[in-house]
């Protein structure tokens, strides 16, 4: 993709649009998406721009509201393409916005299906207008492009679900699978927008669904607090004389629990997930499947080599373009560390053979090393849950090296930092992660909990 520095935003889409020829998937990150092949990505934003409005259209008419003077504003910059106009607008509403209390009927929180609508168009614009790389693109394109007809998605990262989103046919009709996010199905208007949109063809939780998955969730969480077995992340008070749960892992373990209604009543449908806080339930079901994982519908009791084999072979052959043509079966820790020390601390790009646009970007880095360090978390869990020692040794390999390429792709990836730290510890290599902390720390000195985990692992 040749993308000159003087480009100005419209020869650029349609650079991004009309790059490379149609190939199949499972190449490199420099093929398009074949429907986009005659429009450009801003013509595709659009359309999907105008989708949305029907949509919230129709639901305010359904609701009896009114739709506020500021989603129309919204909406009509979203259609033009303006993405600085929408940012202006979005910004507007946040600050008229209370973060801790519903400012009155007029907030753009409280207006249902429309506000989830409009939630979904300023994530679209963000990840995809927000950053002039074309990487955002084969992002979904190629995400999209190894999904069957039909299936259900679960987007978990900001890109995972809204690039996805905007850039399928139509997210309102299904076409060509149907895109949900796991993030957010604890929040009952969210679901509530999913049955409004899915709910004739695919089962989405009901209202008693939510409340059982909340009630489940509560019991056992009240159970372990007596025992004193709350897990990091899970935060539980009474206020009042009730009980109140908040946390990361609080939320996202009643989200899991409604993912799994999902999964259970489509069984006629295939699940495919991008992960964002991994879900202890899907783990026996999960398999790597391109840049994403399948979640298939009984346990496997092991991944197969043939389908390990072709998991890395489709990995190091898709960042090429990225990182360059070095990172193979005996490349060690050290190796990739002296890769960050030179690429990324030093600034050094001699006889770097990737792109320089990928490695002078954040978003990218993040978006990629993310899929991949969720696909090694598949390894890791099960190395630890193997059976024999053999199957342990094969899984923990294959977990090793898809880490090393997680952090070689996002070396400031904390996700992928983290997961990898912690099993190199539990294999008693905490050497070995050392010096992966210290360059983490060059590129990011301020990062508290870089600076906790250095302290832990240095000093104990």
């Amino acid at each position: 993709m040749n993308i000159r520095p003087d480009m100005n935003r419209r020869q650029f889409l349609q650079t991004t649009a009309l790059a490379a020829s149609a190939l199949p998937f499972m190449g490199t990150a420099t093929e398009r998406l074949p429907y986009l092949e005659c429009s450009s990505i801003s013509d595709q934003l659009k359309r999907f721009a105008a989708e949305k409005r029907a949509q919230a259209i129709a639901a305010a008419r359904a609701e009896a509201r009114e739709m506020l003077p500021e989603f129309k504003s919204l909406f009509t910059a979203a259609e033009k393409g303006d993405w600085p106009a929408l940012k202006d607008i979005w910004q507007e509403m946040w600050k008229q916005t209370s973060p801790f209390e519903i400012r009155g009927p007029r907030d753009w929180r409280v207006q249902g299906i429309q506000s989830k609508v409009v939630q979904e168009i300023i994530g679209a614009f963000e990840n995809i207008m927000g950053g002039e790389d074309g990487y955002a693109i084969a992002f979904g394109r190629d995400i999209i492009g190894s999904i069957p007809p039909g299936s259900i998605y679960f987007g978990g990262t900001d890109p995972g679900r809204f690039v996805i989103t905007a850039l399928c046919r139509s997210q309102v009709n299904g076409d060509p699978f149907f895109t949900l996010t796991q993030n957010a199905l604890a929040d009952r208007g969210y679901l509530h927008y999913l049955r409004n949109m899915y709910g004739t063809r695919i089962y989405i939780p009901t209202e008693a669904d939510s409340t059982n998955a909340f009630g489940e969730y509560m019991n056992d969480a009240c159970r372990r607090r007596k025992e004193n077995k709350l897990r990091p992340g899970e935060e539980i008070e009474e206020i009042d004389g009730k009980l109140n749960v908040s946390g990361q892992l609080a939320v996202m373990s009643i989200n899991g629990l409604l993912a799994k209604i999902i999964f259970d009543k489509n069984p006629e449908r295939e699940f495919y997930v991008e992960e964002s806080f991994p879900l202890e339930w899907m783990y026996p079901h999960l398999s790597p499947h391109g840049l994403v994982m399948k979640i298939n519908r009984q346990p496997l009791a092991v991944l197969s080599e043939e389908l390990v084999r072709r998991d890395r072979e489709f990995w190091t052959r898709y960042i090429l373009t990225m990182i360059g043509d070095w990172l193979h079966d005996g490349t060690s820790v050290g190796d990739v560390v002296a890769f960050i020390e030179k690429v990324h601390v030093n600034h050094d790009l001699s006889g770097f053979k990737g792109d320089p646009r990928f490695i002078q970007n954040d978003a990218p880095q993040k978006s990629f090393s993310k899929l991949r360090s969720s696909i090694a978390g598949i390894y890791a869990w099960r190395g630890g849950n193997a059976g024999s020692p053999v199957e342990k040794e094969r899984m923990f390999a294959e977990a090793d090296f898809a880490f090393l390429q997680a952090l070689a792709l996002g070396p400031r990836s904390l996700d992928a930092l983290f997961r990898y730290t912690s099993l190199l510890a539990s294999q008693g290599r905490t050497e070995a992660a050392v010096p992966l902390v210290e360059s983490a720390l060059k590129l990011q000195p301020q990062n508290v909990m870089l600076i906790d985990l250095f302290h832990q692992m240095v000093v104990g």
